[in-house]
């Protein structure tokens, strides 16, 4: 029989922890074709999260926990998950109910009918949500298709199904900075739609503040991109020509009689700040991705688990 496993992600999810479960081990006690498993990864919550979770896998063997040894972040928990996943297929979703538990039965029957090795959920509604993460959203993913080299479905998440093949591919990535939905178009295959639409969030607050999603954003621009490094370039250029151009400009005018040598300071003034601000802009650019190699060559754990329910050695 093939088998199922929900990766689940936790951080500081103690009001929804208990609904989600409860939805999840519904929706999987009605799947009847497949033997069916929750990992849960409490990505070191700070809250009753891990006692909860922990409770919850002693009265029910089919639910695993990792717990971590601190917060390392949304993507390095759903690595472990897909680490130590050993099913046939695994579906991704967050505990706070945003994506419906109850269409994982539809994704499963989506994954056999078109014998795809992944299926993405595209939002076609995103409720409960500001109106500025909701054009912030759409402005991302449409400015990453243009960078990246690779075409990333537009208004999806990580909630998806993904297959045995993809989820052993996933597991040879060694990158700490991982933006796993990227990772996983970037990995090919078969991989299908599944429309729906994303409820408001059942209780709690949102782990992403702005200033999570604009780190979010930089790892996955600067990951899946070397446009960035092509712009500090560009800019480059463009200033040394607009620098020659004002020199020759300059010259001409103490020829002819046009300009003065004691006149023009407030030019001089402005172009020594556009030229400082480019120096600084793309010496920034460089300086993100000299982090990012810095990073990878300590080679250190992208997390650390401290505790495993249910799991066996």
């Amino acid at each position: 029989m093939e088998t199922l496993s929900v990766i689940v992600p936790c951080y500081n999810e103690e009001a929804v922890i208990a609904e989600s479960y409860s939805r999840l081990k519904k929706v999987l006690d009605g799947i009847t074709a497949l033997q069916t498993e929750i990992i849960f990864i409490n990505d070191g919550s700070k809250d009753h999260t891990a006692e909860m979770l922990s409770a919850i896998a002693l009265a029910d063997k089919q639910v695993k926990v990792l717990h971590f040894s601190r917060n390392f972040g949304h993507q390095p928990a759903v690595t472990a998950g897909i680490h130590y996943c050993t099913s046939d297929l695994a579906v991704i979703i967050d505990a706070d109910l945003q994506d419906p538990p109850e269409l994982i039965p539809e994704l499963v029957a989506r994954q056999k009918s078109e014998q795809a090795n992944v299926v993405y959920c595209v939002r076609e509604k995103r409720r409960g949500e500001s109106f500025f993460k909701k054009i912030s959203a759409r402005i991302f993913y449409r400015s990453m298709n243009y960078l990246s080299e690779v075409d990333f479905p537009l208004d999806t998440g990580d909630f998806r199904l993904i297959d045995r093949q993809v989820m052993d591919e996933f597991k040879k990535f060694r990158e700490k900075g991982k933006y796993i939905r990227g990772i996983i178009s970037w990995i090919g295959f078969k991989q299908v739609p599944f429309v729906y639409q994303r409820q408001a969030r059942f209780a709690g607050e949102t782990k992403y503040p702005l200033s999570k999603m604009i780190q979010f954003a930089s790892t996955a621009m600067l990951y899946f991109s070397k446009k960035p490094l092509k712009l500090a370039t560009s800019l480059g250029f463009i200033t040394v020509l607009i620098g020659i151009i004002y020199a020759l400009y300059t010259l001409i005018g103490k020829i002819v009689g046009f300009t003065h040598a004691l006149s023009g300071w407030s030019s001089l003034i402005i172009l020594i700040i556009f030229f400082g601000g480019v120096q600084l802009l793309t010496v920034g650019v460089l300086g993100q991705y000299i982090g990012i190699l810095f990073d990878e060559v300590k080679d250190r754990p992208e997390y650390i688990v401290d505790k495993k329910d249910n799991f066996q050695e």
